[in-house]
């Protein structure tokens, strides 16, 4: 054989061996004609408790339609579907729990050839994003704390009096929809009185669905990374409904007493203890739900009701500082649907209040780290009032 027969023949068996891997020059297909996926990481990270959503696409040149597919989300859980044609692949999956979670995508064609591909999602400590006291349609300053959760990560949470007047449905669906409403999907919200203006909160419990809990009781839990989460239900405005021996507070000591999560933060619509003039320095219709918090060592109190921003140190159900155990209270009636309302002046005898503001709209960002917990105020476009700290988590005193 001449030596040019002989390269001629090299040149054949390359172009068979090549044929038989199926190369992946502008093919759309690995080796052994496997579909080439691609897992597009345009969330690299985000807050536990959040929604991550994925994109895929895949190409695939033997065009041996159908496609299956499956989704591994690195936690354990997995979601798959069919394809017909070559399209786009989407879900979206909520991370529990911090940590680096690889999410894989294979894609099995009809010759059963499977490619994949996969990207590394992080997620977060949990993050808050709060305040109460909102829509209100013939106001502006729901507009303007709307538009900071349009930029912020983490579970919205509108801390009650959301729909003024009265919460009806109406009201919600046209002066906090158009606002806060734009964060549905990712609220977890809690009633406030001016809800049940309207009996029964139909309008509330009706716009929020089963996010909302059971409309016979409102109230409920989840969790949230190491972080124990209590929605409390003072809203109805009727303290035998939370009163001790209350069916919501042998729920609440029920609850308390049987999680395994390593803090505690509980959120209602209306504080304990207040700066505000003409009000209680503290309000005796909490007794029974602040004694059970702090028997069962919570953290943290977050609420509304009073239209401004008032922090407190920590302290115990009677108003004593307690800086080993006490729970901190932060009052965050500032979601822009209501004036804000006067301090008294002086401030009430013995308050442990630490910082507060009576001009600025905004809402609080409450990082739920493992341990303890951050906070940082985060004031409407315009104002420049501010407030942040840390805190960390005790156990039971």
């Amino acid at each position: 054989m001449t030596s040019r027969a002989i390269a001629r023949l090299r040149g054949f068996l390359l172009v068979l061996a090549a044929a038989a891997c199926g190369g992946h020059g502008g093919g759309g297909t690995g080796p052994g004609n496997k579909p080439v996926v691609q897992v597009h990481n345009n969330t690299p990270s985000l807050p536990a408790g959040t929604t991550y959503t994925l994109s895929a696409t895949f190409s695939d040149t033997t065009n041996s339609s159908p496609w299956s597919y499956d989704i591994a989300w690195g936690d354990g859980q997995s979601s798959s579907g069919t394809k017909s044609s070559i399209s786009p692949i989407t879900g979206t999956h909520m991370y529990a729990a911090e940590g680096d979670y690889q999410v894989t995508v294979s894609v099995t064609n009809q010759l059963g050839a499977t490619g994949d591909g996969s990207v590394t999602v992080s997620a977060t400590a949990p993050v808050i994003l709060a305040a109460g006291d909102i829509g209100d349609c013939t106001r502006l300053g729901d507009d303007s704390t709307a538009m900071l959760l349009d930029t912020l990560a983490g579970v919205v949470v509108p801390l009650g009096d959301d729909a003024y007047e009265n919460g009806t449905l109406d009201e919600y669906n046209n002066c906090y929809a158009p606002t806060w409403g734009r964060q549905k999907s990712r609220t977890r919200p809690i009633p406030g009185n001016h809800d049940y203006n309207t009996p029964g909160a139909p309008g509330y419990f009706g716009y929020f669905g089963a996010a909302a809990g059971d409309p016979a009781t409102g109230y409920y839990s989840f969790t949230l990374g190491s972080w124990f989460v209590i929605v409390i239900n003072t809203g109805t405005d009727r303290p035998v409904n939370y009163e001790a021996g209350s069916p919501q507070e042998q729920w609440l000591r029920s609850q308390l007493a049987s999680h395994s999560q390593e803090c505690v933060l509980a959120m209602f619509h209306h504080p304990r203890f207040s700066t505000i003039a003409n009000r209680s320095p503290i309000t005796s219709y909490t007794d029974a739900i602040w004694n059970a918090l702090y028997e069962f060592g919570a953290e943290l109190v977050l609420n509304g009701h009073d239209h401004a921003y008032q922090r407190f140190a920590p302290q115990r159900p009677d108003g004593t500082r307690d800086d080993a155990h006490g729970i901190r209270q932060i009052a965050v009636g500032t979601g822009g649907g209501e004036t804000l309302y006067e301090f008294a002046d002086p401030t009430p005898a013995g308050s442990n209040i630490e910082v507060r503001d009576n001009h600025t709209h905004g809402v609080i960002k409450v990082t739920l780290r493992s341990g303890g917990y951050d906070w940082k105020f985060l004031p409407a476009s315009g104002a420049t009032f501010t407030d942040s700290g840390s805190g960390s988590c005790h156990g039971r005193p």
